[in-house]
C-alpha cells in the first residue's frame, strides 16, 4: 500500500523520535509500503530551517537526500491539481503546507500518515 508522509512524521522517523507511534513505525518500515513525502514537505523544513527552528547535521540538500534514499521515500511533486483542490478546501485548518498535504492525498489517494487529527475533517484516510 502507498502512503504519503506528514512532516512531522517524516521528521519524527529520520529522528528516531519517541514522538511516532509504534504503528507509524511499523507502517513506514514494512516493505510493502511505498512511502511517499511531498515536496511541500521540504519546502515547509527549508523554511524552518532557515529560521533556525530546525537543525540537521550536515548542509540541507545534502542531508534531506540522504534521508530520502537511505530509507527509500519518493518524493510527490506538486501538480495543478493539487493546487485546484487546495483552491476549493474548506478551512478547517489554515496551514498552507497541510492544506496542500490533504490536497496530494485526495488526488492521489494516499492516505496521510500523521498525528494530526484535524486531517480527519478533511475525509482523508490518516493512519497513526
Amino acid at each position: 500500500m502507498s502512503y504519503l508522509l506528514d512532516t512531522h512524521t517524516f521528521l519524527w522517523f529520520i529522528k528516531d523520535d519517541p514522538s511516532l507511534s509504534a504503528a507509524a513505525r511499523a507502517t513506514i518500515e514494512d516493505a510493502d509500503s511505498l512511502i511517499y513525502l511531498s515536496v511541500a514537505s521540504l519546502w515547509e523544513m527549508a523554511i524552518k530551517f532557515s529560521l533556525g527552528r530546525l537543525v540537521v547535521p550536515a548542509p540541507f540538500t545534502d542531508f534531506f537526500d540522504d534521508q530520502l534514499r537511505k530509507n527509500t521515500i519518493r518524493l510527490l511533486n506538486i501538480k495543478i491539481e493539487h493546487t485546484g483542490i487546495v483552491a476549493m478546501l474548506p478551512f478547517h485548518h489554515r496551514d498552507p503546507f497541510d492544506r496542500l498535504i490533504i490536497a496530494q492525498s485526495q488526488s492521489e489517494n494516499l492516505p496521510i500518515i500523521g498525528k494530526d487529527e484535524i486531517f480527519d475533517a478533511y475525509g482523508v484516510q490518516r493512519h497513526w
